[in-house]
């Protein structure tokens, strides 16, 4: 299920996609190419090559001899459209599978995940009743991400400048939920997901555009839910004339309900406990999904502070309808496993993630994944701080275009961006908007003569594919 979070994100039942930061309460979820920028490291002095290079906005076909006809991913093509926002930096992404990367930290808390689930739950000759999915393709039909899950066609969170498309078809998976509909159709009663998403958004320490999701769904027949009691006629999972209220659907009766509310909680309690140890505090609180109803958000209690770490409900009945699954009823939820990773082993930073240095990976090479992890810090390498100010376009503005635009030609130099100040000429009236760039190199210390040719790109690109004027 989608989180609200990113983390990058971290998030994984939200649907906004907005990913919240790692913040007391919210712990939970490139769009303009237009320079290539490659480069290669002699006595620590970067020697950058800048390629110009016809992009694609969020607000316009893709034009120019350069642009190519079809995105390809995955060695399928796809063809370009008016929707196509997906950059060559995100598609470097796809098939990394961090998750699946034996030793990873997220490959270490989605396999402590499933080995609980193994554990914890079995039919009657002792064998795991969930099965996992961790190796399906990130890219999906709009139709898939979207209409399966009941979430509206005017719903903000469709925005081409919350996604990345290849076209008006198909996208890069916002959440793993966007694969729920046909495992339940294909006659799965109880299973997991984990895989990469992709989502447009800023840019700090705990977001990043692709991230990595797990979530659960289980479903139940009358049998399942109220076993020799159902002959009952008190006790059934559905009812006729029903009214939709905060604590139920219209079809469901209330008593279903409350057991499988139950049995949802239940299970992630003893999840998280498992994962953050018994003693952890747990509330949870009332929030809205289009694809559950009733919602929760779990927070924790974790150093102090109370954390979010998964969105989970009673599933949508038109849902499992659409599927084939109507005389079921269902829960599901979701969760970011960066975010958990970060939480449970300290780690500061989700570039981190993505780092290939050994002094990062070899922390988590442990003997049993169930063993603890203190992550210790790399060298913290100086920051280089370069602002950009510009005027913005009469026609129209976004910031997640912006972020994009820094993504692909800093990379992962590009540690934070910040809006720091805000402006509108008083006869003009055109605002303006000034960028705060942090720039910090994981490994070594950067220079301001190489970060200057990367800034001073950065600059050209924003005025050629954005539109602004230089305010610099």
């Amino acid at each position: 299920m989608p989180s609200v979070s990113q983390i990058g994100g971290p998030d994984v039942m939200r649907l906004f996609y907005r990913a919240r930061p790692l913040s007391p309460r919210p712990l939970l979820e490139p769009a303009v190419l237009c320079w290539l920028c490659k480069g290669v490291v002699k006595r620590g002095v970067l020697i950058q090559t800048l390629l110009p290079h016809r992009g694609v906005k969020t607000d316009g076909p893709v034009t120019g001899p350069r642009a190519a006809a079809t995105v390809e991913v995955m060695g399928h093509p796809y063809p370009r459209d008016d929707y196509t926002n997906v950059t060559t930096k995100i598609l470097s992404k796809v098939g990394r599978n961090l998750h699946n990367q034996a030793h990873h930290p997220l490959w270490l808390i989605k396999e402590r995940v499933k080995a609980h689930f193994y554990r914890a739950y079995t039919g009657r000759r002792g064998n795991p009743i969930f099965s996992v999915f961790d190796n399906l393709s990130p890219v999906v039909t709009v139709e898939q991400n979207f209409d399966s899950l009941l979430i509206p066609t005017d719903h903000p969170s469709r925005a081409k400048g919350d996604n990345y498309y290849l076209n008006r078809g198909h996208m890069l998976r916002a959440h793993t939920s966007a694969h729920q509909r046909e495992l339940v159709s294909s006659g799965l009663d109880a299973f997991l997901v984990a895989g990469d998403v992709y989502r447009r958004d800023e840019i700090d320490a705990s977001h990043y555009p692709v991230f990595h999701q797990m979530e659960g769904v289980r479903l139940f027949s009358s049998h399942q839910m109220f076993g020799d009691a159902e002959r009952d006629e008190a006790l059934s999972l559905f009812e006729r004339g029903g009214q939709r209220t905060p604590q139920k659907q219209e079809t469901h009766s209330l008593e279903a309900v409350r057991r499988v509310e139950s049995d949802l909680k239940m299970t992630l309690t003893r999840l998280v406990r498992h994962l953050f140890g018994e003693d952890l505090e747990i509330r949870w609180v009332d929030c809205y999904f289009p694809f559950t109803h009733p919602s929760f958000e779990m927070e924790v209690r974790f150093q102090g502070d109370w954390l979010e770490v998964l969105g989970c409900g009673v599933m949508e009945q038109q849902l499992l309808s659409s599927a084939g699954a109507e005389h079921k009823m269902g829960w599901a939820f979701g969760l970011g496993l960066e975010r958990l990773a970060m939480v449970l082993y300290g780690i500061p930073d989700i570039r981190l993630f993505w780092s290939e240095d050994e002094r990062f990976l070899k922390q988590f090479h442990l003997p049993c994944i169930d063993e603890a992890v203190t992550f210790q810090p790399l060298s913290k390498y100086p920051p280089l701080l370069n602002d950009i100010s510009f005027w913005l376009p009469e026609g129209g503005y976004s910031e997640n275009d912006f972020y994009d635009l820094v993504r692909s030609i800093g990379g992962d130099l590009v540690e934070k961006v910040s809006l720091v100040d805000k402006f509108t000429h008083p006869k003009t009236k055109k605002a303006s908007h000034c960028y705060r760039i942090t720039y910090r190199h994981m490994e070594r210390t950067l220079m301001q003569e190489e970060v200057k040719v990367i800034h001073q790109a950065i600059e050209r690109a924003a005025e050629q594919e954005l539109g602004v004027q230089g305010r610099y």
